[in-house]
């Protein structure tokens, strides 16, 4: 195959045959109707060149399935160029008759084409294959405990009485924007076909106002666990992705103050308490006391969103940055900030509330008052709830999202400090929420308000934690399968599968080893890896006497069960371990 041209057809006749059938092969090819075989030849040409020199070591069909459809200018310039010199004879006569065929204009645009064919086949070549930044896939070891979290949380959202919701992925741009102040260049646009303007959603809140304008719903209590996704610089460390999973309680309606707050703040408590992630701190603050605050210290109108954005940058800035970027950036007066400064630096409990109630300036701000006297409510609810011990009273606290207009509120995980005396330090928020009173009256076409309140829990920085947790100190059960259908001896499948049907048939979440006869040892081991804690094991014996061997894996311990009582005690020791 890698002689010459000439050698593999030495007599004038075989020459102009092939010539004649090549010829109309790369017409057919690309149209017409095909007379001959073209891959062969072509093959035979790429093999020749190759001994030439004059194109890479390549198999031909691995050359021929890269090069895809070409249109006839294309195929007959390819074959020009396989046949450039240093070949001769053969080449050069044929070179000849498909130069005749070809038009300057033609062959120039056959050659551009297929340049740039060639060229996007090298780049598909280099493609890796790899996920989008800020995103993962989870594993079945990670969806187990990602399972076992989000469980946890909707027991305690069912146990608040919430109701289950659902909401699209994406949205109409319009709905998300203007809700999340300078965040709102993090939303990811989508162009649809349509000719609609969507967006991916940015977080679930905005989503469940929409549904509760459109549908006219004046209450509600709702959890939401769904991705969200946001067009930010990810921090895979920190558990910060551009898709991740939140999961929301809110509350929608008109009540009596600060009573819902209090809830959603013992949710807050009670999730962290009960994923034992450790020491952890909820900051509230409210944003009439913030933006009464600002007013007595002279922030001007204009500058209000960005001096609010600086400010929730403290807990990651220092004070002295976070006054650089007021007085430097936005141009704010120097005795302004200090003003800023001075309040934003107090944190403490319900008696900082009593004392900013009696400062001068504050306590003449309508805005800062009522935030004051409602948060001083919700310190009392909030002490009959028995959680005051986890509770702050933080100024610096300000949520950068716009919608918000009440209380507001964040969850810490805390870790203890480097140095002996130093305070606890915040390792990253797991959960927040706040009031959104005007929210769904801005989908509202005559305006009407209804009044929310809700929580949304970080369930990727969770997960990072418990993962971590999980994986140090005890193996992960992969599945929720409670016992493994096997056998020891041979010609056992038919009544393996008729034990695993009536255990299915009474809700046993079992599973066997898809094998005729699989040796006993390797269904062992598969329990071992995957987690399964019980093997119901029958054979000669256990068919004569009317048992089951039931097997602990974790003991080895075995026990012969009578088979009409095998569902019971699977139950059983499922509901003991």
């Amino acid at each position: 195959m890698r002689g010459s041209f000439t050698s593999l057809f030495s007599d004038t006749i075989s020459l102009n045959f092939l010539l004649r059938n090549l010829v109309t092969s790369i017409f057919s090819f690309s149209g017409l109707s095909l007379s001959v075989p073209f891959a062969p030849i072509l093959s035979r040409l790429i093999l020749r060149c190759t001994a030439c020199g004059t194109v890479g070591r390549e198999a031909p069909a691995l050359a021929m399935q890269r090069l895809g459809p070409l249109s006839r200018e294309a195929w007959a310039t390819l074959t020009l160029q396989l046949l450039r010199p240093p070949c001769t004879g053969a080449s050069l006569l044929f070179r000849r008759v498909l130069g005749g065929l070809l038009q300057p204009p033609a062959r120039e645009f056959a050659e551009a084409r297929l340049k740039i064919q060639l060229e996007s086949d090298k780049e598909k070549s280099n493609f890796v294959i790899k996920t989008p930044k800020g995103t993962r896939d989870l594993n079945p070891q990670q969806m187990a405990i990602r399972e076992k979290i989000l469980n946890a949380v909707i027991r305690c959202f069912k146990c608040h009485g919430a109701k289950g919701l659902d909401t699209p992925v994406f949205e109409l741009k319009e709905v998300l924007t203007e809700k999340y102040g300078e965040n709102s260049r993090l939303i990811y646009d989508l162009k649809d076909q349509g000719g609609e303007l969507l967006a991916l959603r940015y977080d679930l809140t905005v989503p469940f106002a929409r549904y509760l304008a459109m549908n006219k719903i004046k209450k509600m209590k709702r959890y939401h666990i769904g991705k969200v996704w946001r067009r930010e610089s990810p921090s895979i460390n920190q558990g910060r992705y551009r898709e991740f999973c939140q999961c929301d309680f809110d509350i929608a309606g008109r009540f009596d103050p600060m009573i819902p707050d209090a809830e959603c703040l013992k949710i807050i408590y009670e999730i962290l308490n009960t994923l034992q992630l450790g020491n952890f701190l909820i900051k509230v603050n409210d944003r009439r006391i913030l933006d009464g605050m600002f007013a007595v210290c002279g922030v001007p109108e204009n500058k209000l969103r960005f001096v609010c954005s600086s400010v929730d940058k403290l807990g990651k800035m220092s004070w002295k940055d976070v006054r650089e970027e007021m007085v430097g950036k936005m141009g704010l007066a120097s005795e302004v900030a200090d003003c800023i400064g001075d309040y934003i630096q107090q944190h403490g409990g319900v008696s900082l509330v009593e004392q900013l109630l009696q400062d001068p300036k504050l306590s003449q701000n309508k805005l800062a008052l009522e935030g004051l006297r409602d948060l001083k409510l919700l310190f009392e609810y909030l002490t009959l709830f028995g959680i005051t011990e986890k509770i702050i009273f933080d100024l610096s606290l300000a949520r950068g999202l716009d919608y918000y207009t009440g209380v507001i509120y964040e969850a810490v995980l805390l870790q203890a400090p480097a140095r002996q005396g130093e305070e606890l330090l915040g390792v990253g928020s797991v959960a927040a929420g706040g009031r959104y009173d005007d929210l769904v009256g801005m989908f509202d076409p005559k305006g009407h308000k209804v009044p929310c309140v809700g929580l949304s829990i970080g369930v990727e920085r969770i997960f990072s934690i418990v993962e971590q947790r999980m994986e140090a100190i005890e193996k992960i059960q992969m599945t929720e399968t409670q016992v493994l259908v096997a056998t020891a001896q041979k010609n056992f499948l038919k009544e393996r599968m008729k034990l695993i049907a009536e255990l299915w048939d009474a809700g046993i979440k079992a599973e066997m080893l898809y094998k005729k006869d699989p040796s006993f040892l390797s269904q062992l081991h598969y329990c071992e890896e995957t987690g399964i804690p019980l093997v119901a094991v029958i054979g000669e014996r256990e068919l004569k006497d009317g048992v089951i061997k039931l097997r602990s894996v974790a003991s080895r311990e075995e026990v012969d069960i009578k088979r009409e009582n095998i569902v019971t005690e699977i139950q059983r020791r499922t509901r003991e371990s």
